[in-house]
């Protein structure tokens, strides 16, 4: 399956799938708390970078990989304005890896698979990826594929390198 065959089915059922090289794989509906900590990222990083007009932000999906194509759906991604092609995203998946790919863990996720998104995303070009886990109200920072960072309440997270300037508390991603 294409990246293109994965367009076309997703408008004909309204169901959420990523394709990991040619396979297709059902993303189950997002949990109450789930959602709540991937909007209320959305709208920190969101007002960051529009006060800044930096980019845009995403809840879209990405092409990670071509032949077998892979295209991933983080929940949470922002792109430069330098890294876009014209004016505005693309109406079909965004063919850029993101500088920034943030994914909630849900409880039905595993290590295994997370750590392959992370590397997938870097393997695209991606440049930081954070992985915000809402049972233990942490997030991983990674700046390299093995690049890892723990940030917990109490602590600050960065958006170094690509916000140079961004911080929030921790905590205020799970309020």
């Amino acid at each position: 399956m294409t990246a293109e065959d994965l367009l076309l089915m997703a408008q004909d059922d309204g169901r959420r799938y990523e394709l990991v090289r040619g396979e297709l794989r059902e993303m189950p509906p997002a949990g109450g708390y789930h959602g709540n900590v991937a909007f209320t990222v959305a709208s920190i990083i969101g007002a960051y970078i529009r006060g800044k007009d930096l980019g845009a932000g995403f809840t879209a999906g990405f092409v990670t990989r071509r032949g077998p194509d892979s295209v991933r759906a983080p929940d949470v991604a922002f792109v430069s304005k330098e890294r876009f092609a014209g004016d505005r995203p693309p109406d079909g998946f965004v063919e850029t890896a993101p500088d920034l790919a943030v994914e909630v863990v849900s409880p039905s996720d595993d290590a295994a698979s997370i750590n392959a998104k992370v590397e997938e995303y870097f393997a695209a070009g991606t440049r930081l990826v954070w992985v915000v886990y809402p049972a233990t109200r942490s997030v991983a920072v990674y700046r390299a594929p093995t690049l890892t960072e723990v940030r917990r309440e109490g602590d600050t997270l960065d958006g170094y390198p690509v916000f140079e300037d961004f911080q929030t508390p921790v905590s205020d991603l799970f309020e």
